[in-house]
């Protein structure tokens, strides 16, 4: 599930910028409606109707940040390597804020600050034993 969140919106600062990072980081389908000042995000693939196109996902969007907006959610996205991810993270020009951490027996966590300023979680599932 590589790359797959629940639930999201994301605030931006810059809209391109925003959107490349995601593009480049986690492989993300975006599409900016300029018409609704919104774009909308698929993590996974989606069907003409642009609803998720298989079952264990959803879709988000991202809107621009203001005043009486979201400052910034923190969202989990599910990664292979949290290690790899990291790397490409801050390749990109985002920063670790909290690296990998054991969770239990169930996988593992970490936290990075986004292009945009926004915390995000990620989530590595550990190998089964």
């Amino acid at each position: 599930m590589s790359g797959k969140v629940v639930h999201f919106e994301v605030p931006f600062g810059d809209g391109a910028r925003a959107r490349e990072f995601y593009q480049q980081a986690f492989g993300w389908n975006v599409v900016e409606m300029p018409e609704l000042d919104y774009t909308i995000v698929s993590t996974g693939p989606a069907a003409e109707s642009g609803m998720p196109a298989e079952p264990g996902y959803i879709g988000g969007g991202m809107f621009e940040r203001s005043a009486d907006s979201p400052q910034g959610p923190v969202i989990t996205v599910d990664v292979a390597d949290i290690d790899a991810a990291l790397a490409k993270i801050e390749s990109l020009g985002g920063q670790t804020i909290q690296a990998k951490q054991p969770v239990g027996e169930m996988g593992f966590a970490a936290y990075f600050k986004d292009t945009e300023g926004n915390i995000m979680g990620l989530w590595e599932l550990a190998a089964p034993s």
